[in-house]
């Protein structure tokens, strides 16, 4: 994608936390360096409600110990904010989680769509051999909230390989249910 607004990169050193298994990201940090683990590309017309922002995101394959290669993860400043995916290489899923904890998995492929609805927080994780690529566009005044899945010990499951080519999710042991005040102040903040 040529041209873009906006440009990030997450190398394995800024997913340091994310992980189940911190001495094998300890151990791949040191076999393979400070290699990038995603980037993202984007377009952003305008902060003007009305207005969207697009872009392309592109996530090598990998695993931490068992656990595969994923994004930070955000719900969106403006909770109230849906987003759109568009798988266009490689195979992976979309990590959802509302704020109550329920998980539901939407995997991606070429030409799959993937919704994410207002309130809900997500990630995405490469779970095949090549690279992930996916387009995406939600409206311009969302904003992003890192710091949701952070404050509750990460997101409730972690998705790790099972068997050669599979996926399983696993309970996050270090997982801490949202308190109903911040579910409800996430969701006056939007009203």
């Amino acid at each position: 994608m040529s041209g873009a607004s906006g440009h990030y990169e997450k190398r394995l050193s800024d997913l340091d936390g994310l992980y189940l298994d911190d001495a094998a990201h300890k151990a791949l940090l040191s076999e393979k360096g400070d290699v990038v683990v995603y980037e993202v590309g984007d377009f952003r017309p305008s902060a003007v409600a009305g207005d969207m922002i697009f872009g392309l995101t592109r996530m090598v394959p990998g695993l931490v110990g068992e656990e595969f290669f994923l994004t930070r993860g955000h719900i969106h400043a403006n909770a109230d904010r849906p987003e759109v995916y568009y798988g266009q290489k490689g195979h992976g899923l979309m990590q959802l989680e509302s704020p109550e904890g329920e998980t539901r998995i939407v995997e991606i492929a070429p030409q799959t769509v993937c919704y994410v609805p207002p309130f809900w927080i997500h990630r995405s994780v490469n779970t095949g051999s090549e690279e992930l690529v996916m387009m995406f566009a939600y409206p311009a005044d969302s904003g992003q909230d890192y710091g949701i899945i952070e404050r509750s010990g990460g997101m409730r499951h972690r998705v790790m390989r099972n068997g050669q080519n599979g996926w399983r999710l696993v309970d996050n042991a270090a997982y801490k249910p949202r308190a109903r005040a911040v579910v409800d102040a996430l969701m006056r903040a939007a009203a």
